[in-house]
């Protein structure tokens, strides 16, 4: 189940140009039952905003800040990953160019493991599940502590994409037997800003639940951008307790229609690629192109890229950046 608190601090987070947002919504009956401290259940979105504006009003109001790659973890869609605080290698988790999907923050207090998950609706009840799971099997031994959650993400979009996908995470993790603590709620309107009677996300991003962006966001950015756009289901790439990194194996059939695809123009990508075309970051395009490239010149990754059906393993080296040591 979730608890909402709408006055605990949170520490910040990543991406966009802030920027003015939407507020509100109404209160719902089981967020005023939840801030008198007891169980609530079936919360709504709208509910969730009317305690919730404020706090996303301060998130939105963060400079963006520009996270270099040492001490990082990247996280891409449809990826997650869980560190602790005794990860020496790990300092912080990232992820942005979230435009419809919810960027989802999952930490426990006592034993400081914590989770983020770029989420985008491909089957979000089984996520949350795997992203409840990952977090609970670092604190069974902690004596006290409860599991906060942070929902970054999405804006007002002509096909309701963000508004749907909102209600899914929240009745996902209300569904939770344990008790959820929602903290951070800056999602679809509150997370909205109109330009021209064109709407935008403010924040793209998020690193540590302040707004950021990411110059670097590898290892193999192309292989794991391909996974991706091949139909990929939700995966934990890293192992906190051996400090490492893992990208695959990953295998799929050749993309259909490739070289159509790249002989598209700009615009064409973006109608048909995006689910938000007109609130992509300015390096969409460029970022697909790549990836479908990349899927060009490996159609069949269980002969080029992973032969000995083996993953990639990364670690990070004395001066913070990630290194190969296995493949």
């Amino acid at each position: 189940m979730i608890r909402a608190y709408p006055h605990l601090e949170v520490r910040g987070g990543s991406a966009g140009t802030p920027g003015p947002g939407g507020a509100g919504g109404g209160e719902h009956p089981g967020l005023s039952s939840a801030l008198r401290g007891r169980p609530l259940r079936g919360p709504s979105a709208e509910g969730a905003a009317g305690w919730g504006g404020e706090k996303a009003k301060l998130l939105r109001s963060r400079p963006t800040q520009i996270v270099e790659p040492k001490g990082l973890l990247y996280v891409q869609q449809r990826e997650f990953a869980v560190t602790t605080p005794k990860d020496g290698s790990v300092s912080i988790l990232g992820s942005d160019d979230a435009t419809t999907c919810h960027l989802v923050v999952l930490r426990h207090t006592g034993s400081g493991a914590t989770c983020l998950t770029h989420c985008d609706g491909s089957d979000t009840e089984a996520e949350v599940s795997l992203i409840m799971s990952s977090v609970k099997s670092f604190s069974n031994s902690a004596d006290y502590g409860r599991l906060e959650l942070h929902l970054v993400g999405g804006f007002n979009d002509d096909r309701q994409l963000s508004q749907k996908l909102t209600n899914q995470l929240l009745r996902a993790f209300d569904l939770q037997p344990d008790d959820v603590h929602l903290v951070t709620f800056c999602v679809t309107e509150l997370n909205d800003r109109e330009e021209k009677d064109i709407h935008f996300p403010i924040i793209y991003g998020i690193a540590e639940i302040f707004p950021a962006t990411f110059p670097e966001k590898g290892p193999d950015e192309d292989l794991r951008s391909a996974h991706i756009l091949t139909g990929a289901r939700l995966t934990n790439i890293y192992d906190a307790k051996k400090e490492q990194l893992h990208i695959g194996p990953y295998f799929w059939r050749p993309f259909p229609h490739v070289d159509f695809w790249l002989e598209q123009d700009d615009q064409q990508i973006l109608e048909n690629l995006s689910t938000s075309p007109l609130a992509e970051p300015p390096h969409f395009v460029s970022h697909i192109r790549s990836t479908l490239t990349f899927l060009k010149e490996h159609p069949f990754p269980s002969r080029s890229l992973f032969p000995d059906r083996k993953p990639r393993i990364y670690r990070k080296n004395q001066d913070g950046l990630w290194e190969q040591v296995c493949s």
